[in-house]
């Protein structure tokens, strides 16, 4: 009797780290999702985008589900532990295996895509390049999705602010302008051509690899924490279902 009430603290610990740990996936996937003013709405107004990019847009989907996948499962986890039914945590068991299968998977696709994430965006360069250079400052979309950017990343253009040479916005009246982002002084309204503060910024590239680093870290760690939860679930719900088993 003690040894089931123990178990049964077990299950409520490792499905209450599951629960949580779905609900802060779903936020990020919902954040993802409402936060229509990131990078990755630049590639609408880029053509030739890879392939393999245009599936990130997707990737709030993803996190939505796995997250509510997750809930679930918690939940029916807390419920077959205090109800005692071997239906509830066989199902359970099976469907915490499967998000487990999927979680191995996805770590596999993120760990290729963290090496090859430089050598897709490169393929980029010249296309977003010619995108700022017709339609920046002419285009209003597009030149107020790459100021967000901008000024969200604290950066200037895809590589530099030379990435706006012969753009509407720098050939107006002749004035040979720039966005105030590729600037170091923040006491101006506009930004002419000065080698020694705007070559400082950097290019939104360069800090677009660095969010993927980042957060390509934090999602991992996050994963194995769900891991060794879902580990710990699977073996007590087993435990719990064949002591069920043995009272019948």
């Amino acid at each position: 009797m003690c040894c089931s009430g123990f178990l049964k603290i077990m299950m409520f610990v490792f499905n209450g780290g599951i629960f949580l740990a779905g609900a802060a996936i779903m936020g990020v996937g919902i954040w993802v999702k409402v936060d229509s003013n990131s990078l990755f709405g630049l590639l609408e107004n880029v053509k030739n985008v890879p392939p393999e990019l245009s599936q990130l847009v997707y990737v709030s989907y993803l996190l939505i589900g796995v997250g509510a996948v997750l809930l679930i499962i918690g939940f029916l986890g807390c419920c077959g532990a205090m109800r005692e039914s071997r239906c509830m945590l066989l199902t359970f068991f099976c469907i915490v295996l499967i998000i487990f299968l999927v979680e191995v998977a996805g770590a596999v696709v993120l760990l290729v895509f963290r090496n090859v994430a430089e050598d897709l965006l490169k393929t980029l360069e010249t296309d977003v390049r010619d995108s700022i250079r017709k339609d920046y400052g002419d285009q209003e979309g597009l030149t107020s999705l790459w100021n967000t950017t901008m000024e969200q990343f604290k950066c200037c253009g895809y590589n530099n602010y030379t990435d706006f040479n012969g753009s509407p916005f720098n050939l107006k009246d002749g004035k040979n302008l720039y966005p105030t982002m590729c600037c170091n002084s923040t006491n101006t309204n506009t930004c002419s051509e000065n080698m020694a503060t705007m070559s400082e910024v950097e290019g939104c590239f360069q800090k677009l690899l660095d969010w993927i680093e980042s957060n390509a870290t934090i999602i991992a760690g996050v994963a194995l924490g769900i891991v060794a939860l879902e580990i710990a679930a699977m073996v007590v719900s087993m435990v719990l279902y064949k002591n069920i088993g043995s009272k019948a």
